[in-house]
């Protein structure tokens, strides 16, 4: 996967992964299980809106919180196909690639960016074309061996590829 391409969902500053998934659908293992609860308690429409391929955009801080990797996974399984925010915590930004979840660093493209644009993502380069505004963002692309580790679809996929 080089690129994605989608309809936006905006979130705001320090969205932590009890609002990506609350603790309440932690006993199980099922994606998804906690796909179908994924920011439930922020946006009550989500799982009824995102379609395959969307792109989720937040402010500062994304990710705060706990260091469960349910909560890049039950983004992941949902369907986004991108994060972009001015910034994540650590924790979320490691669990994300591991997972195999592409997230994007660009504070311009997260304050201008609205929800509901449709926005292209070349994850080689790290363009950022919002195709409603017309307005582009460079964002710095992972190395190649991230974007090898997030195409094959987290690190221990990607460790299990020869």
């Amino acid at each position: 996967m080089n690129n994605a391409n989608g309809s936006v969902f905006k979130y705001p500053d320090n969205v932590d992964t009890d609002v990506i998934i609350p603790a309440r659908y932690l006993n199980t293992p099922n994606a998804k299980e906690l796909a179908a609860h994924c920011m439930e308690d922020i946006d009550k429409d989500f799982v009824n809106k995102v379609h395959e391929g969307d792109l989720m955009v937040g402010g500062w801080n994304f990710g705060c919180g706990s260091s469960r990797e349910h909560a890049p996974l039950a983004i992941k399984t949902a369907g986004i196909s991108v994060v972009i925010a001015k910034s994540f915590a650590r924790i979320f930004y490691r669990n994300s690639i591991n997972i195999g979840l592409p997230i994007m660093e660009c504070p311009e493209a997260a304050d201008a960016i609205a929800a509901g644009d449709e926005v292209s993502v070349d994850f080689d380069t790290g363009l950022i074309t919002d195709k409603t505004t017309g307005k582009t963002f460079q964002a710095e692309p992972f190395p190649p061996f991230i974007q090898k580790i997030i195409a094959d679809g987290g690190l221990m996929k990607s460790l299990t590829k020869k």
